[in-house]
């Protein structure tokens, strides 16, 4: 009986919640929403990326860096996590999503735990099936927030997550190293049970956001689960575009995921190893510029419109890129500043591609899709990148410094970007004129028609 009516009352909670957030004005539910989807990736990241501030100095085995293989085992985890993405995400139903968040938790803790207990090289396993789980979380929780009019900025509250959230538990890991002895090993099991608890508070929060009302459905189109024969339609009525999408992005993605990774060892080489801060202090104003300039994109109703400023907002990030290394390298700006300004353009372009991108693609030309779908294609290939990059750098530039690296990857990914997302552009406005005239002549045969039945 006593389980009954604890049963019964948190099933009230759930629906006071839900109500409220029905009844609830626009700034109050982009607020709630935003807090709840921002602190549960937030906190997934303490589950993922606290290894990364290790360095396991003088350690390798096959004759491969050890961090590397590492970031590799955990890569290609979250790699082969994207690819089961496409489908499981695709066709995931509304139900039982916060279980699932739970569970994925709960294998990727497992797994660290593991790391600490079971001796290297073994326990290299143990990061790929960490980062399997790991991979189906953005997934889910972005579900909660698409096809409404203010997916941009919950979106952008979003992805401000994995901005912030990065330097953040490095930070955490690096206190835990210097101020009580923690060893790299047994460091990253250690950081995510710190987050458990205001894990299960927030995924609770994220679970009582009720679905798109009918203003959203009718500005931002319904979003269903797709099917195998849906998502290969899609894919081929948009395939040079999409094709030029991806490979941007697993430009970005590579780049990203080596400054990411390695930034405990650029760090170093810029004089700055000692500072726990430093991973946190060069990403906050970051995520604030990205937060606010991503969010600002809700002001923008024409969805073909947004779509195009989506891509001229990847293109400056793919130049910011390029131009800071090259006023970094004539002396211009400091050390901080370049990496925060690498950062800003880096992220410009990467957030896109994670929330706001595919969700007003599907908007303006009013596909019957989801946005995870497109994101898990998007990221399977990502991912495949960074790993390729890794062992570019392992085996045909052992000797230069993970710095130097970083520098000549800088121009390269941004005269690359700039490239790609160009022609993309170009081919999604020409796509999407031609809709558009196909659609104004088939109206304007209609007319005539009805004119002539009349007369």
């Amino acid at each position: 009986m006593i389980r009954l009516e604890t049963g019964n009352s948190h099933f009230k909670t759930q629906n006071n919640i839900r109500s409220w957030l029905e009844q609830s004005n626009r700034f109050v539910f982009c607020l709630y929403t935003m807090i709840a989807a921002f602190c549960t990736y937030f906190c997934m990241y303490a589950f993922r990326k606290p290894f990364a501030v290790a360095t396991f100095q003088d350690m390798s085995f096959f004759q491969i860096d050890y961090k590397i293989l590492l970031i590799t085992a955990q890569v290609l985890g979250y790699t082969l996590s994207k690819f089961l993405g496409i489908k499981i995400i695709s066709e995931q139903k509304n139900s039982n999503r916060s279980r699932y968040i739970l569970f994925f938790i709960f294998i990727a803790e497992a797994s660290l735990l593991l790391f600490a207990l079971v001796p290297p090289p073994w326990n290299i396993i143990f990061l790929f099936i960490n980062g399997i789980p790991l991979g189906m979380i953005w997934g889910v929780v972005f579900s909660y927030l698409e096809g409404r009019k203010t997916t941009e900025l919950l979106g952008a509250g979003l992805c401000v997550s994995f901005i912030f959230s990065s330097g953040f538990v490095k930070s955490v890991g690096k206190w835990l190293i210097l101020d009580f002895g923690v060893s790299e090993f047994w460091m990253p099991s250690f950081t995510g049970l710190i987050f458990v608890l205001p894990l299960l508070l927030f995924v609770f929060l994220l679970d009582q956001i009720p679905n798109p009302n009918p203003e959203d459905l009718a500005e931002r189109t319904e979003r269903k689960p797709m099917s195998g024969s849906e998502r290969w339609k899609m894919f081929k009525s948009f395939s040079l575009g999409l094709i030029l999408l991806i490979v941007a992005y697993m430009v970005l993605t590579a780049f990203r995921d080596f400054r990411d990774n390695f930034a405990a060892e650029i760090w170093n080489s810029l004089g700055y190893g000692s500072s726990a801060e430093i991973f946190t202090l060069t990403e906050i104003p970051i995520s604030f510029v990205v937060l606010v300039g991503i969010g600002l994109m809700i002001l923008i109703r024409n969805n073909f419109k947004a779509l195009m400023v989506n891509h001229f907002i990847i293109i400056l990030g793919f130049f910011l890129i390029g131009a800071s290394t090259f006023l970094f390298e004539a002396s211009v700006i400091s050390p901080i500043v370049w990496i925060t300004l690498v950062g800003l353009g880096l992220y410009a372009g990467y957030v896109p591609f994670n929330s706001i991108l595919f969700e007003r693609m599907i908007a303006a030309f009013k596909s019957a899709a989801n946005v995870g779908f497109l994101i898990y294609l998007a990221d399977s290939f990502g991912y495949l990148g960074s790993v390729g990059v890794l062992f570019y750098k392992n085996f045909s530039f052992p000797d230069i410094s993970w710095l130097a690296f970083f520098k000549s990857g800088s121009i390269m990914v941004s005269l690359v970007g700039m490239i790609l997302t160009s022609s993309s552009m170009i081919y999604f406005y020409h796509k999407y004129k031609r809709k558009t005239s196909r659609v104004g002549i088939h109206d304007l045969n209609v007319g005539i028609v009805n004119e002539l039945e009349q007369v």
